[in-house]
């Protein structure tokens, strides 16, 4: 789609001359000579760019500048000024002019503050798309839930979203929706058209983390050519979401704490204090206030980190939750892998419900991913879920049916292990439990065995 343009200048030659240039380069040119006029086709045409003179015979071009701006924010409006003009034209930037070009002026230089104005909207629009995007994906309103505890942990985000400044430590294991927490939190709240950058601190190094954090000077160690900007510095106005934070060093949990009281820190190498705001938010599987107490973690750090505390339950907390996630990754995997899902069968429901999630909800949308792609049936019964979360296979056979198949004693002792297993997730710990065995004698029974061989430790179980 062409890009339209709209000239006002009362100079009819120059009005005209300009029009021609521009319809050449494959822009619709509208004209106005004065201000009432330019008001007029601006409300009508709603153009993509505005060229204004400053000096009209009606109003000032400021002050339709100013009239533009209280409707229309975002068009880029170039002011032309004799060289005179300069500090007009440099008082309507002030005023919300997206640039200013000089009288006279060589057509072809017109044009080239013409595409770099359109291109540089036309970025700023998709940043503009892919924020209301994100503010759209991550609102509140899109964590699932029918859970009472999940509810009331939402409404505290709600709140702590409105507020701009509080450091939030949101708590809990691996999979129960920390970064989607962290997401709805910077994007419902004050500072969504502002960036959000997330590190995960548990996957580098104290060198390499503090680096990327705090940033470098040139020569602040073997390898720092040039300088460069940290974490705080890219994500400054806006959020910063420090995942795992129960994994960094001593050394970086105290720069973080001075950070965090003085709201200035300096790159490494560096000795100029940098100040930036900048809103944080950590996360972490780990139990902080343990580590503390283990000398593991800073109490002073922790405290500042903890000034509102999100603990996410675990799945198996918010079983009334199940049913509801596994219908809504159902439609949503059947409809991206263009299957014709519509339901699961009760049994299937059933086992959903009785597996523990000890991935949690991550874990859930991976099954019924797999569940979907493997299917070609509209209903998923039980028999399609996997034997892992204790699906049937012939890890239960043993415990289906009426009798039981004559079987050498070593076959016997590996499909009941193999079938208390599959009932508990594949937690091995918790099945030698069950059978009162060691996890070494639980490894040599679950080992193949050869045919006519028998487990030299077969005399028990």
């Amino acid at each position: 789609m062409k890009s339209s343009i709209l000239i006002v200048d009362d100079e009819t030659l120059l009005l005209e001359s300009l029009k021609k240039a521009l319809s050449r380069e494959g822009y619709v040119a509208l004209t106005a000579t004065t201000g009432r006029e330019a008001l007029r086709c601006f409300e009508e045409h709603a153009p993509d760019l505005v060229l204004l003179d400053v000096k009209l015979p009606d109003i000032d071009g400021i002050q339709v500048l100013q009239r533009l701006r209280k409707v229309d924010t975002q068009t880029p409006i170039i002011v032309m000024t004799a060289y005179s003009g300069i500090k007009g034209a440099v008082e309507a930037i002030k005023f919300g002019a997206y640039d200013y070009i000089a009288k006279p002026f060589d057509v072809d230089e017109l044009k080239f503050v013409v595409a770099r104005s359109l291109a540089s909207r036309r970025v700023e629009a998709e940043v503009d798309q892919i924020r209301t995007t994100k503010k759209e994906r991550y609102s509140f309103a899109n964590i699932l839930t029918v859970n009472e505890r999940m509810k009331q942990i939402i409404k505290l985000g709600q709140r702590v979203a409105n507020n701009s400044q509080s450091t939030v430590l949101i708590s809990g294991e691996s999979g129960t929706g920390k970064e989607l927490f962290a997401n709805a939190i910077h994007y419902n709240g004050p500072r969504a058209n502002q960036p959000l950058v997330a590190i995960n601190c548990a996957v580098l190094s104290e060198g390499v983390l503090e680096s990327e954090l705090f940033g470098h000077e040139k020569g602040a160690f073997t390898g720092a050519i040039k300088q460069k900007k940290g974490l705080f510095e890219l994500a400054d106005q806006g959020t910063l979401f420090l995942d795992e934070i129960g994994e960094i060093s001593p050394a970086t949990q105290l720069k973080l704490l001075r950070f965090l009281e003085e709201r200035e820190f300096q790159r490494v190498g560096g000795t100029r204090s940098i100040e930036v705001d900048v809103r944080i938010i950590a996360a972490t599987n780990k139990n902080l206030r343990q580590n503390v107490e283990d000398g593991k973690f800073r109490e002073d750090l922790y405290y500042r980190l903890n000034v509102i505390s999100l603990p996410i339950p675990p799945l198996r907390e918010r079983q009334d939750d199940i049913p509801l996630l596994a219908d809504y990754f159902l439609e949503k995997y059947s409809r991206l892998l263009s299957k014709n899902v519509r339901r699961l069968s009760d049994d299937a429901r059933g086992v959903l419900f009785r597996y523990p999630w000890p991935g949690n909800v991550r874990e859930l949308k991976n099954i019924i991913e797999r569940i979907v792609l493997l299917s070609d049936d509209d209903v998923i019964t039980g028999r399609e879920i996997p034997a892992e979360i204790g699906g049937p296979s012939h890890k239960t056979e043993l415990f289906e049916g009426g009798g039981m198949e004559e079987m050498p004693l070593d076959r016997l002792i590996k499909l009941y292990t193999e079938g208390i297993l599959a009932r508990h997730g594949g937690n091995r710990t918790r099945t030698a439990e069950i059978l009162g065995i060691t996890r070494q004698r639980l490894r040599r029974i679950l080992k193949s065995l050869a045919p006519g061989e028998s487990d030299p430790d077969s005399g028990s179980i």
